[in-house]
């Protein structure tokens, strides 16, 4: 009983929020100091270029050289740099976007009349085999004709089937061309030649 008491008596000091303020916390920064509300903000200069990965080494002399050098040669060499160097880094050659079937508007006028009567007049001799649809009773069929003659793996060759209609084989010989849609009819497949 006379613990009880005893405890009574003892006064609890207050708690931090009473000691500091309800605005004011000092347990997580103890460095904190407000900002003046009648400062302005600060703005910051960004370079005028800006790069993110940050600033890069000077190109080292021998590449300034190989740089002058490139750039005095004359218009016919120079046209050359490109194919030579992916060549030699052996970089896929860039398919140019073609404009067939698209609505090319006025600037393409009577040039592009032209062009497209001088592809007429010039036989195809590159043709590309097109898978237009298969049975579906048939696929295992059409898929082991596609693995025969474009040489994919099991998965790429059902993938490439499953996304008809879809070109199988491009730059090949009427009569290759012609040979392929004859076995994938026969797999049950139809395929067109384009």
């Amino acid at each position: 009983m006379k613990l009880i008491a005893f405890l009574r008596t003892i006064r609890v000091p207050p708690t931090l929020p009473e000691k500091t303020g309800p605005l004011q916390c000092r347990l997580f920064q103890p460095d904190f100091v407000p900002r003046d509300p009648k400062d302005k903000p600060k703005r910051y200069k960004y370079p005028a270029v800006y790069d993110p990965y940050g600033p890069r080494p000077p190109p080292s002399n021998k590449i300034v050289q190989l740089a002058e050098r490139i750039a005095a040669l004359p218009p016919e060499e120079l046209a050359q740099i490109g194919p030579t160097l992916r060549d030699k880094l052996r970089h896929p050659k860039m398919q140019p976007i073609s404009s067939e079937g698209m609505d090319i508007g006025p600037q393409g006028g009577a040039s592009a009349g032209s062009a497209k009567a001088e592809e007429k007049k010039a036989e195809k001799t590159a043709f590309d085999v097109k898978l237009e649809k298969f049975d579906a009773a048939a696929k295992i069929k059409v898929i082991k004709e596609v693995r025969a003659f474009t040489n994919l793996g099991l998965k790429e060759a059902k993938d490439l089937v499953e996304k008809a209609p879809v070109v199988m084989k491009q730059g090949v010989t009427k009569e290759e061309a012609s040979e392929i849609i004859e076995k994938l009819k026969a797999a049950g497949g139809v395929a067109v030649m384009e």
